[in-house]
């Protein structure tokens, strides 16, 4: 997850600002044993997501396999990194897209199609590719959803470049006039397996880029719906409920905690969007995929 990259960005910068040599060779010590310490804690999950894609109506007791000739009024498609693609989840009903396309079937009524590209690992610059792996696939969704930005803080990357990479993905996917909501970076202070003083630091780095993705989402056409204050105070209170057993990513109760905040921006999106003649059945007869 880049523990020791964000850890010896983090000591240079405690070394540009000290004038004392000891001190400051102490401090990279530090954070470095700290990211180490972390690393070995959290692990690294190279489990596989359970398989989650199909045609969910409400009340339905599985999703039903997308093939040829089936029709689907809503299409949502799911875009980000390992919380997106549901790592953490033993099984498909926890994962957060299905939690998402039950959500909306139930309400609507519709029948929902949902599809994820998430790739566990992604940073913002993984965006551009799934976007494209969408297109390659078939025609845009109706509705895209978007967790991305913790491995982004883990890896160090530009705050500034993320939030850019972020909007454009959102800007090419309203062009293709899909709604867009995006669940910002996760406020990565309330990982206990992170040692101090490393976790302030990443905390303060996660709180700085989802204000950035906010503000980037915005000016794409997107919504934003702020996780990291949402959760984190609950995320603070139950550790060992809401996070897996990894220590990092969201337990089938985490998950759901997470679905209740995007699922009303989504349904509001979505019925901001649809026309007075009512919702779009998509025909895929008509339409070749590729999936």
């Amino acid at each position: 997850m880049g523990w020791k990259t964000a850890a010896a960005t983090t000591a240079a910068t405690v070394l540009a600002g000290s004038g004392a040599g000891t001190a400051s060779w102490a401090a990279y010590r530090l954070l470095m044993t700290q990211a180490g310490i972390a690393r070995g804690v959290i692990g690294r999950d190279t489990s596989k997501p359970p398989e989650a894609d199909g045609l969910y109506t409400a009340g339905c007791g599985a999703p039903q396999p997308w093939r040829a000739g089936l029709r689907a009024q809503t299409h949502l498609m799911i875009f980000g990194d390992s919380t997106a693609a549901g790592v953490g989840c033993l099984t498909a009903d926890e994962v957060l897209g299905v939690r998402l396309a039950r959500g909306l079937a139930d309400a609507t009524g519709q029948r929902i199609r949902l599809s994820t590209k998430a790739i566990s690992g992604a940073t913002s610059k993984g965006l551009a590719g799934q976007v494209d792996a969408m297109f390659v696939a078939g025609p845009p969704p109706d509705a895209a959803v978007i967790l991305i930005g913790a491995n982004d803080i883990t890896k160090k990357h530009s705050i500034g470049a993320s939030a850019r990479r972020l909007s454009a993905a959102v800007a090419r996917l309203r062009r293709a006039e899909s709604v867009v909501v995006v669940g910002t970076c996760p406020n990565l202070g309330t990982v206990g397996a992170i040692p101090q003083p490393l976790r302030t630091v990443v905390q303060s780095w996660s709180v700085r880029l989802a204000k950035a993705q906010t503000a980037a989402t915005l000016a794409a056409g997107g919504r934003p719906v702020a996780m990291g204050h949402l959760l984190a105070p609950d995320f603070l209170a139950a550790p060992e409920l809401l996070f897996a057993a990894d220590g990092f990513h969201p337990s089938a109760a985490g998950y759901e905690l997470a679905a209740t905040q995007l699922l009303p921006p989504l349904l509001a999106a979505l019925h901001e969007s649809t026309p007075a003649s009512g919702p779009r059945t998509r025909d895929v007869d008509s339409i070749r995929t590729r999936e």
